[in-house]
């Protein structure tokens, strides 16, 4: 047994999970049947359930079989985001099939998670608890078991049970009992209304069938369009499967996680709430979709981005919003949720999006840069806000920033936001010279020059013999990999090729990779200010991959160490396909889930090792 998952006192494992949703936002399911993890009716909204953070406090809706116990298995309907639970008991067998509608039966029955429970072979007993917690457990509800189901009204929420199995009131939620044979199936739906009318909403098993069948069709189509054709067909697919679980269809937005506060180190303080949309992902996000197929996701980010540039004024453009793009709420502490696994403080809202991170200019530039040559070619007026941006960043580009990981020490000179500033100047005038659009050229060309000198003069340390974290400390920073990727240097160019063999050092050695996992910065440097240590960090990971997959040309032994450490993370990711943001020293997922940067990551470094070993083969 993990240790970990012993001081979870009742909860599920982070790993445990699976993810259904419908656009708007996700369920995680535990492979015991639990939904412990739901905002409603947005991703950023606040939680209905969240037994993921407080067993006891938060709230969840559960369908399993009684007693427990019993041998189950979790697995996604192939090509669909449509899960299934499966259990296995000597009496029989039963198969919990979890989804959020799509497809053409969806738009007639409104939104909905639907959960149908059915009995495979034999003869099974299960029970149903369903017990919401609005508002992050903070707000009170009644609670009222109505014709057709049960009622939940809070202050600023009212939901839905809708079932024809009788239900039993339990203090504020609802329980049931009830026994099924082969054949015959039990339906349950959650959806937004009142005390009336919930049986106008009964689904029979014809009418829940024909919802599957939608949904699964509207996934299976959706998923045809992926142009991966190579040896990790399968992890692909399923990451761009939970990519698009992500993205907010209103908007394009993509967020990073879908959870808030899950810990980077079990019982710890590194809580963050990831439940937006950072600019940050622009980049690649509009690289792996375009790669793999996916434009109109690449191209309707990128109309967000573009909406989020023309509200900017002359100042710096904020680094993260809210799916609808207005301002992230200030960060909160809910001292009445006890935590994953204990690890406090629960978070929401995030003090993040008031930093200075000068990273972003990068990644949104390269973000139009591609769009504009695989996709569709930019407007003017998006062109004059861009422009806007690229001279405030040549004025500003020496300043201290938080950087890429959000630091809560002081400001720093970090070498990876001057490789994006260089990235982000360089992009303009690529794009200015491709399209013939005007631009201060002179005063553009002399700020990218200025940046490459200073990299190459303060952030490459000769001692180490590999660029450093930030100018004046000698501590590594596995961002630096992402160099050759943005052609800031030649992958095999020596500099490069000497940082990654110091990276590629366990932390005994002085570098950042154990068993091929990586970490992001040496936490005992002490340079971001806060406590605490955290896993290995799985975007970095497929850093690597990449940065070692782009440097075999000359050094043929790392391409088949990339491939070996691709596919060892093959096995770091849970029973679905699905990654956290880190892996915890035990090998458990660690950090909110499933994380998109990683999954993301994952699709890159998979085009480009696929690609470079069938030209090696």
């Amino acid at each position: 047994m993990n240790p970990h998952h012993e001081d979870l006192k009742g909860g599920i494992a982070i790993e445990d999970h699976g993810i259904i949703g419908d656009l708007r936002t996700v369920a995680l399911v535990g492979n015991e049947g639990t939904i412990d993890w739901l905002c409603y009716p947005h991703f950023d909204s606040p939680s209905i359930f969240a037994a993921l953070l407080d067993p006891e406090k938060g709230g969840y809706w559960r369908v399993s079989p009684e007693p427990d116990g019993v041998m189950k298995r979790q697995f996604y309907w192939p090509d669909t985001n449509v899960l299934v639970t499966r259990f296995y008991t000597p009496n029989g067998v039963g198969e919990l099939i979890d989804l959020m509608p799509l497809g053409k039966g969806a738009r007639a029955e409104g939104r909905e998670v639907l959960r149908r429970i059915r009995v495979v072979r034999g003869e099974m007993s299960f029970r149903m608890e369903c017990f919401p917690a609005f508002n992050y457990a903070r707000d009170e509800h009644e609670t009222h078991v109505v014709k057709g189901g049960a009622a939940f009204l809070s202050r600023t929420l009212s939901m839905q049970l809708v079932t024809p199995i009788p239900l039993k009131q339990e203090k504020n939620g609802v329980v049931a009992h009830f026994t099924l044979k082969e054949s015959q199936s039990a339906v349950f739906t959650l959806r937004e209304g009142g005390v009336e009318g919930c049986h106008h909403h009964l689904h029979t098993h014809d009418s829940a069938e024909k919802l599957f069948r939608d949904t699964v069709d509207y996934w299976r189509h959706w998923v045809s369009k992926c142009k991966y054709t190579g040896r990790w067909r399968e992890m692909v697919q399923r990451s761009a499967l939970a990519l698009k679980l992500m993205t907010f269809e209103p908007s394009g937005a993509i967020i990073a996680a879908p959870t808030c506060s899950l810990p980077e180190s079990p019982g710890g303080t590194r809580n963050w709430d990831y439940r937006f949309c950072w600019l940050r992902d622009a980049a690649f996000t509009v690289y792996a979709f375009i790669r793999i197929g996916f434009n109109e996701e690449a191209e309707a980010f990128m109309r967000w981005v573009e909406a989020r540039c023309a509200e900017n004024g002359d100042g710096p453009l904020p680094l993260m919003f809210r799916l609808d793009g207005t301002r992230v709420p200030e960060e909160q502490q809910l001292h009445h949720l006890r935590g994953y696994g204990g690890a406090s403080p629960v978070r929401i809202g995030n003090a993040a999006a008031d930093q200075l991170q000068l990273d972003i200019y990068g990644e949104l530039m390269d973000s139009v840069y591609l769009s504009n040559k695989y996709a569709v070619p930019i407007s003017y007026d998006f062109w004059s806000h861009l422009r806007r941006l690229v001279d405030w960043l040549c004025d500003h580009w020496q300043m201290e920033d938080e950087g890429i990981w959000e630091i809560r020490g002081s400001r720093r000179h970090f070498v990876y936001s001057k490789l994006m500033c260089w990235v982000a100047v360089d992009r303009a005038i690529r794009l200015a010279d491709k399209r013939s659009l005007p631009a201060d050229r002179a005063k553009w060309l002399k700020t990218r020059d200025a940046i490459f000198e200073e990299i190459m003069d303060k952030g490459w340390c000769k001692e180490r013999g590999a660029f450093i974290q930030a100018y004046g400390h000698d501590a590594l920073d596995a961002a630096n990999l992402l160099m050759p990727l943005v052609f800031f240097l030649s992958p095999v160019d020596p500099r490069m090729l000497s940082t990654l063999d110091v990276i590629r050092k366990p932390p005994r050695d002085g570098g950042l990779t154990s068993d091929g996992l990586v970490f992001r910065y040496d936490t005992d440097k002490k340079l971001d200010g806060i406590e605490g240590s955290e896993g290995t960090f799985n975007l970095c990971s497929f850093w690597l991959v990449e940065a070692m997959t782009r440097a075999s040309p000359v050094r043929p032994d790392l391409l088949d160490e990339a491939r070996l450490i691709f596919e060892r993370m093959q096995g770091y990711a849970n029973h679905l396909g699905l990654y956290a943001e880190q892996t915890g020293m035990s090998g458990e997922a660690m950090g909110n889930f499933p994380q998109a940067l990683t999954h993301l990551s994952l699709i890159s470094a998979a085009y480009n090792l696929d690609r470079t070993l069938g030209r090696h083969d």
